[in-house]
């Protein structure tokens, strides 16, 4: 009995040793285990930090590439991170929501008018709404259109710009708790100090339902016109999809030589909306009729197409057009990129200028349907698309001076003035019946035409300023002279 005793408790006594062993070995490998994993993942963290000298030559199971990417990066030059600005500290006033309207340039003007705006109050600016119930209707959301991140963080160290409200007050506004008002047009910034800062301050959010031309073209301070420029020039970048169809179609125009775009103002929701009928049958002035009166929001309703005409307040038609550039000498190898939608009346109405200038090419001829698949029927997309061409061309010549004219105007001006033939529409249609009545021969037309526009091609001037008529004077996106000073010239275009 005594030695069976004495053998269980030596047993007894190794049981515990060897479970206590093992437990100890569990602990070790556990925490083995974890020191591990916690190095992986502080390497791989440091491989994103770093780059390529780390982890990101490795093949990874925690690699956010593919290892194709890899290969392709590691064969081309290696470019340095962008570095962001610091961001601008500032006691925060409220927050500021803006719909824009029109449309994609008259967005644009305006995106860059609301920055300015929420850069002085000292507030947030949530992301802008695009304009979806217009004539155009694209559906499209900024970050469809512009590269929403680069727009957010290229702004840092001037205004906060957020996708979104907070929660608390994004629920306020979904329940149509929001200040809701149109700002008054072509106001001073002073006006949005006084008149809208208090509201904001007041309600916390405030909502801007119209942005169209409502900071003044003149009379505001140097910083204000800048940050204009900034916005425009570098913070609204276009999404890299259509940045590189862009590049696309300069490269095959580029591939036949020199070209020209012509911003041919044509359609019919122009035709509509001004009444300009010049050489439509009938039927066709009819049915622009009936479209103007179907737009509540299109004031005018009554028009005298003649009389407008000769005040130079419609568009050239396309037959105007060939006989301008004919008599401008713009040469008929060249190729003539037509910037624009459906023109109105089809090939009927494109035939004079088809003939006189047969290397006329649209986005439509250049690329394949599959290309453009993602931008039918989304018409800001399109303009995106036709914009960058614009600022590329050799010589851009706009039909009508509406908002996309103006603003590539101005961006060429910024891009070291290139040359932009600014057509005196008045002074043309004039010419125009003197030569088609006979009054005029070819030549002493031609040489009237050249003469009145040698002074008209986007080369440095001072806008126009008419105190108490902003809409008659020089649009500022047109001409942002405050911003094409050597000392602004650093400014970057993307």
């Amino acid at each position: 009995m005594g030695i069976m005793k004495g053998g269980g408790g030596g047993g007894g006594e190794r049981v515990e040793k060897l479970k206590t062993s093992r437990m100890k070995l569990w602990m070790i490998r556990a925490t083995t285990s974890v020191l591990l994993w916690t190095c992986i993942v502080q390497l791989t963290a440091l491989g994103e930090t770093w780059g390529p000298r780390v982890l990101q030559g490795w093949p990874s199971c925690f690699s956010h590439h593919d290892s194709s990417v890899s290969v392709i990066e590691d064969k081309v030059p290696s470019v340095p991170a962008r570095l962001l600005p610091p961001k601008r500290v500032y006691k925060n006033n409220g927050y500021l929501m803006v719909s824009c309207n029109g449309g994609l340039n008259q967005m644009r003007a305006a995106i860059c008018d609301m920055v300015t705006i929420a850069r002085y109050l000292n507030v947030t600016l949530i992301v802008p709404e695009l304009d979806k119930t217009s004539f155009w209707a694209d559906p499209s959301e900024f970050q469809v259109i512009f590269d929403v991140d680069h727009f957010i963080t290229s702004l840092r160290d001037e205004v906060r710009i957020l996708k979104e409200l907070p929660p608390r007050l994004k629920r306020r506004v979904e329940m149509g708790m929001v200040y809701s008002m149109p700002p008054i047009s072509w106001s001073d910034i002073s006006y949005y100090h006084n008149q809208i800062l208090p509201l904001i301050q007041k309600y916390k959010v405030v909502h801007l339902n119209r942005t169209d031309t409502r900071l003044a073209n003149n009379g505001q301070p140097l910083d204000i016109q800048k940050l204009r420029c900034r916005v425009n020039f570098s913070a609204l970048r276009f999404t890299s999809q259509i940045e590189e169809l862009g590049k696309r179609v300069c490269r095959l125009l580029r591939q036949n030589g020199p070209f020209i775009v012509l911003h041919l103002r044509y359609e019919m929701d122009m035709l509509a909306f001004s009444g300009c009928t010049q050489g439509c049958n009938n039927e066709e002035i009819e049915e622009l009729t009936r479209m103007r009166y179907a737009y509540p929001w299109w004031k005018e309703k009554i028009i005298n197409s003649d009389l407008k005409r000769k005040d130079g307040l419609c568009p050239l038609t396309p037959e105007e057009t060939a006989l301008i550039l004919r008599a401008l000498d713009i040469d008929n190898s060249y190729q003539i990129y037509i910037a624009a939608g459906e023109i109105y009346g089809g090939e009927r109405r494109m035939a004079s200028l088809a003939a006189a200038y047969p290397k006329l090419v649209r986005k439509e001829t250049l690329l394949e349907p599959s290309d453009l698949g993602f931008f039918q029927n989304h018409s800001s997309q399109m303009a995106a698309l036709d914009y960058l061409v614009s600022l590329e061309s050799d010589i851009f010549i706009p039909t009508y001076d509406g908002n996309m004219a103006k603003v590539v105007e101005g961006h060429r001006r910024f891009l070291g003035f290139k040359q932009t033939i600014l057509l005196n529409r008045r002074l043309l249609v004039d010419l125009i019946d003197q030569y088609n009545s006979g009054s005029l021969n070819w030549n002493e037309f031609s040489d009237a035409v050249k003469e009145s526009h040698e002074d008209r091609r986007g080369q440095p001037t001072n806008r126009l300023v008419i105190p108490d008529r902003p809409k008659e004077e020089d649009y500022f996106y047109a001409n942002p002279q405050e911003c094409l000073q050597p000392s602004y010239g650093q400014l970057s275009s993307t």
